[in-house]
């Protein structure tokens, strides 16, 4: 059973999402909050599995309420759900240790995907849509880790030449599929990489892993270079 927190300023909304999520058989809502403290409140007495967490919230709002519990160290993921097309914070969301994205016009069968994957440990944005929201926001990104003179991340300091190469085709918006053919590597061993360049970066998921890539400047936010598809 997936277990979960609902963070929404508005009441319809959060009314809306736990009729969906307990048409489930495999989920159950905890809890309710109307604001990121609140949130956090809850989130530290139930522990759910999975925080949905809209970002414009009065008082402390979605992203601190993000950042604030994955700083805690606790063990639910969170899940932003906002609305993409006027919401400039998504990105900074994502920063702040959300495991995913999602609009809130998304589809009911997208939403209750979305939070299977999360609670799996998966991320639920797209490989090609975190490129874009990512290609949208580049403004948002630090200076660039040289630009004052300053040294490489320190996060890619443990990363073999191979890790490099394919972290740097994650950022790129790189299926698993399609680094295996364009690498001429077999997906498994593929899966394998991924996994060895999460732990030594310390990112949660794929999604952090494409934010360091950004971040550590390995992609160039306005050039994609995705393979071919014929």
């Amino acid at each position: 059973m997936t277990t979960v927190l609902i963070a929404d300023d508005q009441a319809m909304q959060r009314f809306g999402y736990r009729m969906l999520l307990e048409s489930q058989d495999d989920m159950t809502v905890v809890g309710e909050a109307g604001d990121g403290a609140e949130a956090i409140e809850l989130i530290h007495r139930h522990q759910p599995d999975v925080a949905l967490m809209d970002i414009r919230m009065p008082g402390l709002d979605g992203i601190e309420a993000t950042r604030r519990v994955i700083a805690s160290g606790s063990r639910t993921r969170v899940l932003i759900v906002t609305t993409f097309d006027l919401d400039e914070y998504a990105h900074e969301g994502l920063r702040a240790g959300a495991s995913g994205f999602l609009v809130k016009d998304a589809q009911p069968e997208e939403l209750l995907a979305g939070i299977r994957a999360v609670a799996d440990g998966d991320a639920v944005v797209a490989p090609s849509l975190t490129r874009r929201l990512l290609d949208a926001y580049v403004h948002h990104l630090p200076p660039a880790p040289d630009a004052d003179g300053g040294s490489e991340d320190p996060r890619l300091a443990s990363l073999t030449e191979r890790e490099r190469e394919i972290l740097t085709v994650i950022g790129q918006g790189w299926t698993n599929g399609e680094i295996a053919t364009r690498l001429h590597l077999a997906e498994s061993t593929v899966k394998t990489h991924v996994t060895r360049i999460l732990a030594k970066t310390g990112s949660r998921d794929r999604i952090q892993a494409v934010i360091l890539a950004y971040d550590a400047r390995l992609v160039n936010p306005r050039v994609t270079n995705r393979p071919h598809r014929r």
